[in-house]
């Protein structure tokens, strides 16, 4: 019996895979060429998601028979936000340049203190830690790290231009989106998906600026009761790396336990600082984070690393900060477009990536519904 040839390959669908993989090169290349300019973007499109729900309440306030309109409201929202980018941008000038003096200082004590943890394992292999850590020049990277905290007010000019351009296009979005849709119901589906992600990123920045707060005031109370330098730069930096989920806490808990071995030269101290902040990092992480958050993110622990990885290699440290918001807005769209919504399926934790947008389309058809019947 004769036995029939194997199919040919669709040429089609070759070429579709090799475009897309040409697409993907190219916009790596420009997620990698444009990142200040887009990392400055992304910020700024947070900061608008969160001050958008803020003015549309403002603008319900009356002062006596007058009101906001939406020009004063976001003329005020864009002035908030330059305000806080200018402090933010001084607060880290400041410590930055008191870091750069302190770590200065510590260097050599650091070295020794170090190169003492792995004593237990005999002098020969702590002799050569320390010459390790001693031909490590410090300094070059201290002064990159001052170069980089320098071009924070240059982006945060950057991202209040962006964010008062987007206040200004607000007020037309809903007469673009339908003329681009071409009809009100795909334009009202759009702006649902839209809505989907405002809402779970903006409470996901709120819950973790919370829970990051009260991680950096513990820190900053613990060291400054123990009496010892950068205080409020532990705090700082506590607060900032709690915004990467699942490394930051970790790496801020021992970065603050090394600082404070380090300075005291005490291993009880180190041990005890270790043991504290490590406790609050795992109580707020497990119990005060998942209650307040709830299932606002759904998201794929392994699909978290992963995105931390890509984001990481791409923006550096800033990208592990926007990874998540990224993620998550990646996820709702890809669940509404049928051929990516396998990759909204992967990304999510339990398979359900839009359930609370069908829980809100069912409550609009609900309220559809109950007003009809009222009428």
């Amino acid at each position: 019996m004769p036995v029939s040839p194997p199919p040919a390959a669709d040429p089609r669908r070759l070429q579709v895979w090799f475009l897309g993989i040409i697409a993907f090169a190219v916009i790596l290349f420009l997620l990698v060429q444009a990142k200040f300019l887009l990392i400055s973007l992304a910020i700024a499109i947070m900061l608008f998601s969160l001050t958008s729900d803020a003015i549309s309440y403002f603008q319900r306030l009356r002062i006596g028979n007058a009101k906001l309109t939406v020009g004063v409201a976001s003329f005020l929202a864009v002035m908030l936000i330059a305000a806080v980018l200018i402090s933010i941008s001084l607060i880290i000038l400041s410590q930055a340049n008191t870091v750069v003096v302190t770590v200065l200082q510590y260097t050599e004590a650091a070295q020794i203190a170090v190169a003492e943890l792995v004593g237990w394992m005999g002098e020969d292999v702590e002799r050569a830690v320390l010459n390790w850590l001693q031909g490590v020049e410090v300094g070059p990277y201290l002064t990159t790290l001052a170069g980089q905290a320098g071009n924070v007010a240059s982006g945060a000019v950057l991202v209040t231009l962006f964010v008062g351009f987007m206040f200004l296009e607000r007020l037309w979005f809903t007469t673009k989106l339908t003329s681009l849709m071409g009809d009100e119901e795909s334009a009202s589906r759009v702006e649902l998906i839209i809505s989907s992600i405002i809402h779970r990123v903006n409470r996901y920045l709120v819950v973790k600026a919370v829970i990051s707060f009260v991680t950096g005031g513990l820190v900053y109370f613990i060291i400054e009761f123990l009496g010892l330098d950068l205080a409020f730069a532990l705090g700082v930096l506590t607060f900032v790396l709690n915004f990467i989920p699942n490394i930051g806490s970790i790496v801020a808990t021992f970065v603050v336990a090394l600082v404070a071995y380090v300075q005291t030269g005490d291993t009880v101290t180190g041990v005890g600082v270790l043991g504290f902040v490590g406790l609050c990092q795992f109580v707020i992480g497990q119990v005060l984070d998942p209650l307040l958050l709830g299932k606002t993110l759904r998201l794929s622990s392994f699909g978290i690393i992963a995105s931390l990885a890509f984001w990481a290699a791409v923006w550096g440290i800033i990208g592990m900060f926007l990874a998540v918001p990224i993620m998550v807005s990646v996820m709702i769209v890809c669940s509404h477009i049928p051929g990516l919504r396998p990759v909204a399926v992967l990304l999510s934790r339990e398979g359900l990536p839009d359930m609370d947008l069908d829980n809100g389309r069912v409550s609009s058809r609900r309220a559809t519904n109950a007003s009809d019947d009222a009428a």
